[in-house]
């Protein structure tokens, strides 16, 4: 009954795409729910994953690689060889191309880049992606301070980021290593024109105030689009969980070959087998449970074990919860019927459930070995693990030793009560909990912890106002370098241990000085050092660095995955 009435959906869905349409068209079915379509707004992996269909960048990276890199929107990538990168390594020209359509037929200009660039820095949304330019080109992560004051200059960012004839000249603050790595990635590029007619930031001095840290639906781009990318937004339906994306046949490196492409969100593992397998969707983000059976169906390729730089799930504790009107903390109290909101800063309590999680067992059974056991916040690769690295182990002696200590001993003597949060799509972060709970509990009966699954956006607001004493989240790398784990996970300034409330001015220096840091042994050291520190703080457990699963339909051709683009790039991709 469950498949007929998935027939019936997808008919009433699709059923302007008959046959005629269907070697070009793709239906794409994913987990989780995208955000908002301005690219200064979301920073998760499913929207930003859509979005790389719609927004060129100045650069992009070659097929698969994550070192490698070739012009888009700029004719040429920089370098100190080709004099497009000053002598101090500070300053980086972009010469831009010409007759670039985008998608409503007007071109782009410099300018279009320039007004996209200090879009995205000074925009600077609460959680939002910003900070992966600013930190480079400013020397900030936020543009405010801690109490919500502006403190960036714009002349500042006026003149770091200028056009000079045909090309875009940006000059950062200080050297900054992985630049080039953020740009092939981040510098979406939007028009200047469109977005002010439709009431957005006009550019100037006098309003990017106003438009700094918008409400959601603020935003002209919040449920439209206007790219230079290979593929335009036709349509989003917000509430069905759906998005249609239509080839852009101007796109300047030629029309792609699919036309339509439908994305939906999909969050039960078993509807996206049956949708693959019947033929109602063409590709599927499916769980690693199926991936032995669907191998074995002809009409199904499944790419399976795909690189991926990713650390997921880690899991979280929050230092100083916020209690109001908080159903996640029990009694409020250290009675045996909840926690106080300053319950996470026991540094034994924490390091008691860093002891109590069963690692090698999540990997290989949960896991089915697909991945590597997680030493740190970044991979293997990024950073050269080496005995130097310290890293916890499952050892339920040490972890009630630590519980027994927690609180000068009260945790033991009255026990606890509250609620692990993960996301409903999270299917790896929901076993992980449900790991660590078990293990907890068995330690002392007077140990109680809940488990709730809520929803995408429910999960980030709760994360943003810490309401979730602790909590099962991952992180998938902006760019391909060490320091885009580092600094969200352990700088005071990262997104994650702002979530916490966790500050080490000492790892915060060591993650400054290691970005700056061109000799890859020293940097490695440095790296080293911070790692430490978050050891003994044991504020994060890490788990495992996960191999990706993407399965399609074998006429669905030239998929080409890349790591760092969080989704699928569909440009190069056709049906036979």
């Amino acid at each position: 009954m469950k498949k007929i009435w998935l027939f019936i959906g997808l008919a009433v869905l699709f059923g302007a795409c008959a046959q005629p349409e269907t070697k070009d068209s793709l239906i794409v079915a994913h987990k989780g729910e995208m955000e908002s379509l301005d690219p200064v707004y979301s920073y998760d992996g499913v929207t930003h994953g859509m979005l790389i269909n719609v927004y060129d960048t100045l650069l992009k990276f070659k097929g698969s690689s994550l070192t490698e890199l070739e012009p888009s929107l700029a004719t040429q990538v920089p370098s100190k060889e080709n004099g497009l990168i000053s002598a101090d390594g500070r300053t980086y020209t972009f010469p831009i191309r010409k007759g670039v359509k985008f998608h409503d037929g007007t071109e782009l200009t410099p300018e279009d880049v320039r007004y996209s660039l200090l879009r995205f820095i000074l925009s600077d949304v609460s959680g939002g992606p910003s900070s992966l330019l600013l930190e480079p080109i400013l020397g900030v992560s936020s543009t405010r301070d801690e109490n919500g004051e502006i403190i960036v200059d714009f002349n500042e960012a006026a003149q770091a980021i200028r056009v000079e004839g045909d090309n875009v000249v940006v000059t950062l603050k200080r050297p900054f290593a992985p630049f080039l790595s953020i740009v092939a990635r981040w510098s979406y590029v939007v028009s200047k024109n469109w977005a002010v007619a439709r009431g957005g930031w006009d550019g100037t001095e006098q309003t990017w105030k106003q438009f700094n840290n918008f409400a959601k639906d603020a935003s002209p781009f919040f449920s439209a689009s206007n790219g230079t990318g290979p593929f335009q937004v036709a349509r989003w339906d917000i509430a069905a969980k759906r998005l249609t994306l239509t080839a852009h046949e101007n796109y300047f490196a030629g029309a792609p070959q699919l036309k339509t492409i439908h994305m939906m969100t999909v969050d039960e593992p078993s509807t996206l087998r049956l949708m693959l397998e019947s033929g109602d969707a063409d590709v599927a983000e499916i769980s690693t449970k199926f991936a032995a059976q669907l191998k074995g169906n002809p009409d199904i390729t499944v790419y399976d074990n795909l690189p991926r730089l990713r650390t997921d799930p880690v899991i979280f504790f929050t230092l100083d919860i916020n209690m109001q009107g908080n159903p996640d903390v029990g009694s409020g109290q250290l009675d045996g019927q909840g926690i106080p909101s300053n319950f996470f800063a026991d540094k034994d309590l924490r390091k008691g459930f860093e002891y109590a999680f069963d690692y090698d067992a999540f990997l290989q059974q949960s896991m089915e070995g697909r991945g590597e056991m997680a030493l740190g916040p970044a991979p293997a690769g990024l950073v050269k693990y080496d005995d130097g690295f310290k890293r916890y182990h499952f050892d339920l002696e040490k972890a009630k030793a630590h519980f027994q200590k927690a609180w000068d001993g009260r945790v033991w003597e009255k026990g606890f009560k509250f609620t692990i949060t993960y996301n409903t799509s999270g299917d790896m972060r929901q076993i992980a909990s449900e790991i660590l709970k078990r293990n907890v509990e068995s330690l002392n009966p007077k140990f109680q912890i809940d488990l709730r699954g809520v929803t995408w956006p429910a999960f980030l607001e709760k994360t943003a106002k810490r309401q979730m004493p602790m909590w099962a989240r991952g992180w998938v790398a902006d760019y391909a370098d060490a320091h885009n784990f580092y600094f969200p996970f352990i700088h005071s300034q990262g997104r994650y241990a702002l979530s916490q409330g966790y500050k080490n001015p000492m790892a915060d220096r060591l993650i400054e000085k290691a970005v700056s840091e061109t000799n890859l042994a020293k940097r490695n050291l440095l790296y080293r050092q911070v790692h430490n520190f978050m050891h003994e703080d044991a504020m994060q457990i890490y788990t495992v660095h996960p191999t990706g699963l993407w399965a399609m339909r074998t006429n669905v051709k030239n998929f080409v995955d890349n790591p760092v683009y969080m989704g699928i790039y569909f440009y190069p991709m056709y049906k036979e």
